[in-house]
């Protein structure tokens, strides 16, 4: 029998004819699926938001296709969708519909400050909650400054019928006023280990620039020291508290800069004698709402060099 009729829960689907293919589903209530199987062997069905129970379902189903079609049983996993990433808006750009009751999070996709917010965002599964309005900072709209927010710079949260700045203070807000995985600690020690870290950025971000003209990055091997000996504290995770939260977010974006520059310009591994820090450069890099918030490394030691290196 070459041809089955598979009742599923939803199907969004495109069936190669080859032995190794890929039969991606996702879920929509009660359509019926009509497919030639005779192929599958070595195939992946990949849905999206089942729950256990209809997973277990859908495996029985499955399982009398394969008797029928004599085929081994395919494997069902989880996959996400990914987010395709808005254009930038430029001077020549209209204004979005504002304070029409959407959530806006205004970014650039190159600076690291909105960065921390947009990793936030993602890691909170809010894709669907907070729109992404990236702003070209080289060419920025005057609406934006205008109707938006008057400091002209990103990141800025339209939420509430307000706009809200500052990108520590709005990876809280989103982090406290929008649903999904808690990323601050509610334990006393913890918390206040969390805002001591936080506090540290900003010292961290000059100790380490301050190195980038002279020949001698002792100072900024001071910094790096200092986030391999906190790293140590929890040993429950390779993050600082352990777990994933706001202060790896904090440092993401800046870790993600210096450690090629510093590469490329100085011939300096920040990792090296720092297996705290590799680890957690590691982890951080794994962490899928990071992930596609990251830039070209090559294209960031380039934008530091012009910044920091070009003669006056």
């Amino acid at each position: 029998m070459n041809i089955h009729h598979i009742r599923m829960m939803a199907i969004t689907s495109s069936l190669p004819t080859n032995n190794n293919s890929l039969f991606s589903v996702s879920a929509r209530p009660q359509l019926l699926v009509t497919s030639s199987l005779s192929f599958i062997s070595t195939t992946s069905i990949h849905f999206h938001n089942y729950s256990f129970h209809n997973k277990l379902h859908l495996r029985r189903q499955l399982n009398s296709v394969r008797k029928l079609s004599r085929v081994p049983a395919p494997t069902i996993a989880m996959t996400k969708v990914q987010e395709v990433l808005p254009p930038p808006l430029t001077s020549t750009s209209p204004p979005p519909s504002l304070f029409d009751g959407t959530t806006r999070l205004y970014i650039s996709y190159k600076c690291p400050y909105a960065q921390r917010v947009w990793i936030a965002r993602n890691s909170k599964g809010l894709q669907d909650k907070i729109e992404l309005v990236p702003i070209d900072l080289q060419d920025r709209p005057s609406w934006y400054k205008d109707k938006v927010y008057p400091a002209n710079k990103v990141p800025s949260l339209e939420h509430n019928n307000e706009v809200r700045g500052e990108s520590l203070d709005l990876i809280k807000y989103i982090d406290t006023h929008f649903e999904g995985p808690s990323l601050f600690p509610t334990v006393p020690d913890d918390k206040e280990f969390a805002e001591k870290l936080l506090s540290y950025t900003d010292t961290f971000y000059k100790t380490v620039v301050s190195s980038f003209k002279g020949g001698d990055v002792t100072e900024a091997g001071t910094a790096f020291d200092y986030l391999e000996t906190v790293l140590s504290k929890h040993d429950n995770g390779p993050f600082f508290l352990g777990q994933f939260s706001l202060v790896d977010i904090a440092y993401a974006p800046f870790i993600e800069r210096f450690q090629p520059f510093l590469r490329d310009v100085k011939n300096y591994d920040i990792t090296i004698g720092r297996p705290k820090l590799a680890a957690w450069i590691e982890g951080i890099n794994n962490i899928e709402g990071y992930k596609i918030t990251r830039s070209d490394p090559k294209e960031l030691v380039e934008s530091y060099k012009k910044r920091f290196l070009a003669n006056p």
